[in-house]
């Protein structure tokens, strides 16, 4: 009897050891699967590529020093990055979206580049209850109170972009003589809602200036000649265009070609794909356009993760001899990478919720090659904000970029008509 009570009493200290012990240790997987897509091909490999290179010196970075901390496993786990080549199909972007999550099971999922790829991908992920880390799909549509599974990463909201557009062009813009605006932009949902927010800004600063042209085009848009004569016809003392890389290279060519110049020129990507703008379009036609500063331009203090002179070197030591531009993208998919390490390292649970809530947790604290992290209560970014630049010679054969807008990071004043 004393034989049987003593082995009863080992089973239960047992069993309260096994109890004790963190359930989630005894299951640890062999890595934290990350799914991602990429666009080798079609429309949006300028913007793609980088990014997903980017994510890739962050696995690399990570693995090499045993995987990351992932709190509820109290252990490193290496990453596994799983991803797909959608060609800049959004048919094809939506069926491998849905086999990361259904076949391939990611613990993780991030979307494309840019907000026409990051569409498809938002009902994807909230039916299947997956939370959805997007880099820089800005639309403001993807995030609704109603929709707890999408975080935007590195770059604002669409809709708050154009604040110092807008705030330069009825102030300083003002004092140099601006009057009347011109906006072309290609209508998907980052550049269409771009635009809508920015002719807003204008409205709303009741400033003397008035928007002369609003006109959208199909971002598939490759010539400009007419569009651009359409422009010069409305006598416009400044001209903002927007689109993707594709849509920049094209106009601002054509502008070159036509001979116009305008007297203030914006166009988004001279700033954020410098490297891949100037390959394309060339010194003479990039000189004097205003662009935003991303922080593949502007270093910012680091707290977590490389300065941006670092990343550049992990860059250049990996893809030196890649045909994939260094720009805002490379910096933008590292920075995601970023973000879900702190998440791993602080998670309650690897719940897809638990882990919003501890991307949630760094809003406001993390700071990183990318800026100051923040979130709204739906989970756009509206940290991360970019200034307004122009570009100029370096005096090289080169560009330089100079902070034009607002005044407390500005490094020079605009040119302005420009030359």
């Amino acid at each position: 009897m004393r034989r049987f009570t003593q082995v009863l009493t080992g089973i239960a200290v047992l069993s309260l050891l096994v109890a004790a012990a963190p359930a989630d240790a005894q299951k640890a997987p062999s890595a934290i699967k990350i799914g991602t897509l990429y666009a080798s091909s079609g429309t949006f490999p300028g913007l793609s590529m980088p990014s997903y290179y980017g994510m890739r010196i962050w696995v690399d970075a990570v693995n090499a020093k045993g995987g990351a901390y992932v709190k509820p496993f109290h252990k490193k786990i290496p990453v596994k990055l799983i991803a797909y080549d959608d060609q800049s199909n959004t048919a094809t972007a939506a069926t491998l979206y849905t086999e990361l999550i259904t076949q391939d099971k990611v613990n993780i999922l991030v979307s494309d580049a840019g907000s026409v790829l990051t569409s498809v991908a938002v009902p994807i992920a909230k039916s299947h209850k997956m939370l959805l880390i997007d880099h820089d799909g800005t639309g403001p549509m993807f995030f609704t109170k109603d929709n707890p599974y999408i975080v935007l990463a590195d770059l604002p909201v669409s809709s708050i972009w154009p604040r110092y557009i807008a705030d330069f062009l009825t102030t300083d813009g003002v004092k140099l003589g601006i009057r009347r605006i011109a906006i072309l932009y290609a209508t998907n949902d980052f550049t269409g809602s771009f635009a809508v927010g920015l002719k807003g800004f204008i409205d709303a600063a009741k400033a003397p200036v008035k928007i002369v042209y609003f006109h959208g085009v199909p971002t598939s848009t490759s010539s400009y000649t007419v569009l651009i004569a359409n422009i010069r016809a409305t006598h416009p003392d400044a001209v903002v265009e927007m689109g993707y890389p594709n849509n920049d290279i094209a106009y601002l060519r054509d502008l070159e070609d036509s001979g116009v110049k305008f007297k203030w020129q914006f166009a988004l990507f001279p700033g954020f794909e410098p490297e891949l703008m100037m390959r394309t379009v060339g010194l003479k036609g990039l000189e004097g356009v205003f662009t935003y500063l991303p922080s593949s331009v502007v270093h910012y203090k680091v707290g977590f993760g490389m300065s941006l002179p670092q990343y550049r070197r992990a860059w250049d030591k990996k893809y030196g001899e890649s045909k994939v531009a260094f720009g805002f993208d490379a910096v933008a998919g590292y920075n995601t990478g970023l973000v879900l390490q702190k998440a791993l390292a602080t998670t309650d649970s690897m719940a897809q919720l638990a882990l919003r809530k501890a991307i949630f947790a760094q809003s406001g604290k993390l700071k990183t090659i990318d800026g100051t992290f923040r979130l709204n209560a739906e989970g756009a970014q509206i940290g991360e904000i970019t200034p307004l630049g122009q570009v100029e010679p370096n005096g090289k054969g080169g560009e330089k970029f100079v902070i034009v807008y607002p005044h407390k990071l500005a490094t020079g004043k605009p040119v302005y008509p420009t030359k």
